[in-house]
């Protein structure tokens, strides 16, 4: 509340009735200055090398569906080679037709991380959604 002094007629003290904003934009820049400084710090870029994994081995189906991705980015069903655009029809064959069936999806280390999410979004889009990653099992120290 802010009071004015007024040197003229009388002693009675008006009041103003105005906010004072200079210290809510003081506040406003010191966080603002907080923010720019902060958010840089929030969105680290850490390259990473994942390690192998050490888990025991789940039990393994009868007659697993195994999709393979090799390293020139063709894939395969079991030993049979398939076109990209025929994977659907070639899970369906392979299942069954059962889209409840999980399928086990392995790659060649040289391939690209993108390829390899290309190709899981073709197994989605086909509607096998539950799908097993396959990798080397490590050395136990």
């Amino acid at each position: 509340m802010g009071v004015r002094l007024n040197h003229g007629i009388g002693d009675d003290l008006e009041e103003t009735h105005e906010i004072n904003v200079t210290p809510f934009i003081d506040v406003m820049l010191v966080l603002l200055i907080i923010f720019m400084v902060a958010a840089p710090l929030a969105t680290v870029d850490v390259p990473v090398d994942l390690p192998a994994a050490t888990a025991r081995q789940a039990p393994r189906p009868d007659k697993p569906i195994m999709l393979t991705v090799k390293q020139d980015l063709t894939l395969a069903i079991g030993n049979n080679s398939v076109a990209r655009n025929m994977l659907a029809q070639a899970l369906d064959s392979a299942a069954g037709g059962d889209k409840n069936q999980r399928i086990f999806l392995r790659a060649d280390k040289s391939v690209d991380y993108g390829d390899l999410m290309d190709v899981m979004n073709g197994l989605r889009d086909a509607g096998y959604l539950k799908v097993a990653l396959i990798g080397l099992e490590a050395p136990t120290p």
